[in-house]
Parts: C-alpha cells; sequence; structure tokens
C-alpha cells in the first residue's frame, strides 16, 4: 500500500513540475530583473536565501518522510516508553540545531545581508547629480538639483483615464502606471534622490531599482539610482497614503547620455516659454481652457471632475463662497483665506501649489473654477498677477 502510495505521488509531482514548466514559459515566477548594482545585490541574496531555505525544507521533509515510512506500525514498532530524555540529551539536541541555525542566518545569510543594507546607504559617494523628489496627496514632484539640468522642476500625475478607472472602458496596457512627466535619467549615472514629503508618508518604490524608501514630511531622506540598461521602468507608492493611494505611480526612463541632454534643453525651454507667458495678458477663454487640464491632472482626484467634491474632507467648489468671494483687498493684497490664498498657501489637508505649478497654471486653474464647475464670477486672474506674489 504504501509503495503504491509512493508511486502516484511521484507520478502527481511529476506531472505538476511539466505543468509547471510549461506555465513558467509565458510567466515570471522571479523579482523582476535588475537594472542598478543595488538590484542586482538584493536579486543575488534573494536567490541565495531562497536557495538555503529550499535546503533546509527538503532536509526537515526527508527527515520526517523517512521517519513516518520506517517506523510506522505496520512494520512492528512500537511507541517507547519513557518519561523523559536525559539532560545531557536534551542539551544536545537543543545546542545542535541552535549551532546549525546560527551559522546559516549569520554566516550564510547575515554577511550578505550587511553588504546589502551597506550598498543601500551609499548615497553620496561617486554620486553624479542629485535629484529632490517630494510626494504629496497623490503625484510626485522631481527637482535636478545641480548639473547642467539645474532647475528643472515638474510635477508627475496619473493620466490613466478615468473611464478606464471606472471601468466604463478598456484598461490599457500600463493601467495606473502612466503619468503626463517621466522621471528622466542618464544611463550609467548615479543618481542621489533626496525624498520627503508635503502631507503624509509615501514611499518612492521601483521594483526594477530595487529601492523603495519613505518620503516623511519634515525630514529629508536619502536613496539612489543608477541604471545601467537603457528603457522605462515603472513603481509606484506602496504606502497607505489616502484614498488615492493607488493612483501614485512613479515612472522613470533611463536614457543615453545623448538623448538626457536633448531632454535637458527642451524641458528648460518649455520652463522659458511658461515663464514668458506669465507677461502675457490672457483672455479668460485661454485660461479656462489651460485651467480645465490643470484641474483635472492635480484637483479632480480630491474636488472630482464636475467640482462636487467629497464633503467634508473635501468640500465642493461648485457654488462655494470662498471660490465666488474676492482675491485681493482695495489696495490691491492678498486675502487671507481667499480661493487664491487656498490654492497658493492651501490649508489643512489641502497643499499649497506655488512651490508646484507655475504662474500660467495657478491663474488658469483659479480662473477655471471661479467660471466653470457650475460658477460664474465672471474675473480672470492673470498670471502676472500671481508672478508678483512670488
Amino acid at each position: 500500500m504504501v509503495m503504491q502510495f509512493l508511486r502516484k505521488a511521484g507520478l502527481f509531482l511529476m506531472l505538476a513540475f511539466t505543468s509547471f514548466a510549461a506555465l513558467a514559459q509565458d510567466a515570471k515566477w522571479n523579482l523582476p530583473e535588475p537594472v542598478t548594482p543595488m538590484a542586482r545585490d538584493i536579486y543575488q541574496i534573494h536567490n541565495e536565501f531562497m536557495l538555503v531555505i529550499f535546503v533546509m525544507f527538503i532536509v526537515v521533509l526527508a527527515i520526517m518522510i523517512y521517519s513516518i515510512v520506517k517506523h510506522r506500525k505496520s512494520r512492528g514498532h512500537k511507541a517507547a516508553n519513557f518519561t523523559g530524555p536525559s539532560t545531557k540529551s536534551q542539551i544536545a539536541w537543543t545546542l545542535v540545531p541552535f549551532a546549525i541555525l546560527l551559522y546559516i542566518d549569520f554566516i550564510l545569510m547575515g554577511i550578505p545581508a550587511v553588504h546589502s543594507i551597506q550598498l543601500m546607504e551609499d548615497t553620496k559617494q561617486g554620486a553624479d547629480m542629485v535629484v529632490k523628489i517630494t510626494g504629496s496627496q497623490w503625484r510626485w514632484q522631481y527637482e535636478y538639483m545641480d548639473g547642467d539640468a539645474q532647475g528643472i522642476k515638474f510635477v508627475s500625475n496619473l493620466t490613466t483615464p478615468q473611464e478606464q478607472i471606472n471601468n466604463q472602458a478598456e484598461k490599457g496596457k500600463n493601467y495606473l502606471l502612466e503619468v503626463d512627466n517621466h522621471f528622466v535619467v542618464p544611463v550609467d549615472k548615479k543618481v542621489r534622490i533626496l525624498l520627503t514629503a508635503n502631507d503624509v508618508i509615501h514611499t518612492w518604490w521601483v521594483p526594477a531599482f530595487g529601492s523603495a524608501r519613505d518620503a516623511i514630511p519634515g525630514f529629508l531622506r536619502e536613496t539612489w539610482v543608477q541604471g545601467e540598461k537603457i528603457g522605462t521602468y515603472r513603481g509606484q507608492c506602496k504606502e497607505l497614503c489616502g484614498k488615492g493611494h493607488g493612483f501614485m505611480p512613479v515612472v522613470v526612463d533611463v536614457v543615453s547620455e545623448e538623448d538626457y541632454k536633448i531632454w535637458v534643453a527642451s524641458k528648460k525651454e518649455e520652463m522659458q516659454a511658461a515663464t514668458a507667458g506669465a507677461d502675457k495678458e490672457w483672455s479668460m477663454e485661454d485660461l479656462v481652457a489651460h485651467g480645465k487640464g490643470v484641474y483635472e491632472k492635480n484637483c479632480a482626484v480630491c474636488h472630482q471632475a464636475n467640482g462636487q467634491g467629497l464633503p467634508p474632507a473635501f468640500p465642493a467648489l461648485t457654488g462655494s463662497k470662498i471660490v465666488a468671494g474676492p482675491n485681493f483687498d482695495a489696495e490691491g493684497r492678498l486675502l487671507v483665506d481667499s480661493h487664491l490664498d487656498r490654492v497658493w498657501n492651501g490649508k489643512n489637508i489641502m497643499p499649497g501649489w506655488k512651490g508646484t505649478l507655475n504662474d500660467i497654471d495657478i491663474a488658469a486653474v483659479v480662473t477655471y473654477e471661479r467660471n466653470a464647475l457650475g460658477n460664474s464670477v465672471g474675473d480672470v486672474l492673470q498670471p502676472a498677477q500671481v508672478k508678483a506674489l512670488r
């Protein structure tokens, strides 16, 4: 009976292994392909640890199966009748497994883990550039601190259509993992990353980079990346940072040195154009059209696309006294708790946008909110007025 069972079990395991091997051809059962030194080190340690654990599992399982098969009642074995083993055997059976596990934990696993941790914390040595990343509900802001890209600053927002999120359209390939502005870094360059947050704790995480570090309000924390393979790599915030925590992706483009220089030049031209546009007179139609896009990217996630909000946490903009009220006093000074003041400085869980949006975006979104979403105040906020606040 036992031999028949073992034959059937062996046949089952062989069929299961064959099926698994066939399935594995179309699926990945390991960590993502590492593309940074940190990720490669983590990947290697992970595989070593899994091998050690697998060997331990097989040894323990083999001993269990051998004991069950060889010492079963049908073979004439009888249960031992004793009150307790000797003190020496108890000490031996305690110290021997302890010594084995101590060797495994500290020698086979501990030393490689220490090396990996040291590699993670080595953020400054050999860094080619520094980028500050700020998390907020629910987007990332990137600011290049040095080098040719110094001064470049932009916000990265989710671009997955709301119809896909609401199951009203077929989900795209990079569902919830696509943004309007990618974080761009040159290949083979060590990028020191300074992390912080404006509101709550977020986590900047790209699996292929092997880096996941919390962004904490009031603190500057560090990590680093060094992409060794050109491509686009995706991640997301994996902290429970509020109602939109599943809508805060990270997208990084690792590009060649030449493409990086081209991107830097185009980004600076874009920023210069935005600065120049702040000095001209804008019509209400142009501001409302531009403000609609800014609102949908940055404001709709809390206040909803129709401006109805989610009271009491996210108040409605439609019919709001603050939105309909004046922004400046008779002498042209910004009124506290006015519509523009709320957008500019924020209040409570509402973030301040003066450090995130440019002058045109702020003027446009304020004008849009006052003349759309069921409101019709009729006034216009010019980018030059916002520029003067700086």
